[in-house]
């Protein structure tokens, strides 16, 4: 569990969460690896303070109603926030891997049954957000976090609630992220549907498999001009012939030529049962590969590209603050030591022996379970 240690002006403490070290930032804030007073590692996002305004206390309040009608075992779960604090914070299961953008980047695409496996497993848990009334709005590879446990979606600071008319959003501001962002979200109708997620899902499945997106540009204007044009055709080149054909409808211009989350599951399950595998088999894979892949791979911050978070005049890119997380290091046969980069936990506060959270019993644990994956007839 790797993370840079604080800074002077870091806080150490925010409610009953003592915070270790910072995982990941954004333009709008820091986000901090926290422990609770039981032992429960956190994600926590604080809101800086050169940002905390009327309008974004409006926005990160709603992001803590949201996540608080949210569940599902690929959401990462909301655990406590205080969106009215000096510095607003808000705090998440922290999910011990890297994000899927990270992982890509690092370790390059991923196989076309691993691509199935993902695909299956993000459309059944963002088919189960809309049964609850939201959309996402914001899927894209820095928000699926590849955890020991399989894939897990975070940062729903964009979610709506679909019947609602509400926006917190100038009537000319369009918020997301253009790499992902379906026409329709870049046209900037309103209300938005089930099928924007649809389509930010293809472009997500797309580069986990190429390592690229549908559309990619010199710069932000341009790029949304590729988006928003309808004869525009995306950029599949490199995807694996088994996944082109469910690629081409998720990225159809046509929101209503798309789709059904049920749908892609069962494209999905398909390409998985054609290897001759499950789709259980298949997810087990998944997990084991990123543990294998990242093993050895340091904890390095991958520079976004302009197509991914740049703001124009007319579009604006919203500025979310990724919760990135480290992947796990490489298992060693003996416990291993304290990583040197979170502040040590050595004894408890009232005195005594020293003694380790439960963080690294469960890092203990994962090591235990990956060995057996690889060894296991699956």
């Amino acid at each position: 569990m790797n993370a840079a240690p604080l800074s002077p002006e870091d806080p150490t403490q925010l409610g009953d969460f003592e915070l270790l070290g910072r995982i990941g930032h954004g333009g709008m804030g820091q986000v901090y690896l926290g422990e609770s007073q039981g032992g429960e590692p956190a994600a926590v996002k604080v809101i800086k303070p050169t940002v905390v305004d009327s309008e974004t206390r409006l926005r990160f309040a709603q992001e803590v109603e949201v996540l608080k009608t949210i569940w599902g075992p690929r959401i990462a779960a909301f655990m406590d926030a205080d969106p009215d604090a000096e510095q607003p914070w808000l705090a998440t299961e922290y999910v011990d891997g890297p994000d899927l953008r990270k992982h890509v980047n690092t370790c390059g695409p991923l196989p076309t049954v691993l691509v199935a496996s993902l695909g299956a497993t993000l459309a059944e848990a963002l088919a189960g957000v809309h049964k609850q009334g939201l959309l996402h709005r914001d899927l894209k590879p820095a928000n699926i976090l590849l955890g020991p446990n399989g894939p897990k979606v975070i940062d729903f600071g964009l979610a709506m609630f679909t019947e609602s008319s509400a926006s917190l959003t100038a009537p000319n501001t369009i918020m997301g992220t253009p790499a992902c962002m379906a026409p329709e979200q870049a046209n900037g109708v309103k209300p938005l549907l089930p099928p924007v997620d649809v389509y930010a899902l293809g472009a997500v499945l797309l580069y986990s498999a190429t390592g690229h997106y549908p559309f990619q540009a010199e710069n932000i204007h341009a790029l949304f001009h590729l988006i928003t044009k309808a004869d525009a055709k995306p950029d599949l080149s490199g995807a694996p012939d088994e996944l082109i054909p469910l690629l081409t409808t998720m990225l159809t211009y046509d929101p209503s030529l798309r789709p059904t989350l049920q749908n892609v599951v069962q494209q999905c399950r398909a390409v998985i049962e054609a290897k001759g595998l499950k789709v259980a088999q298949a997810r087990r894979r998944l997990t084991s590969h990123v543990a294998q892949s990242t093993g050895g791979v340091q904890d390095v911050a991958i520079p976004p590209t302009a197509d991914e978070v740049i703001p124009s005049p007319t579009a604006e890119a919203e500025p979310t603050a990724p919760e990135q997380q480290p992947a796990p290091p490489v298992p060693a046969p003996a416990t291993p030591a304290p990583s040197p980069r979170v502040r040590a936990r050595t004894a408890p506060r009232s005195g005594g022996p020293g003694i380790r959270h439960s963080v690294q019993a469960k890092r203990v644990a994962q090591q235990l379970r990956e060995a057996y994956a690889q060894h296991a007839k699956f």
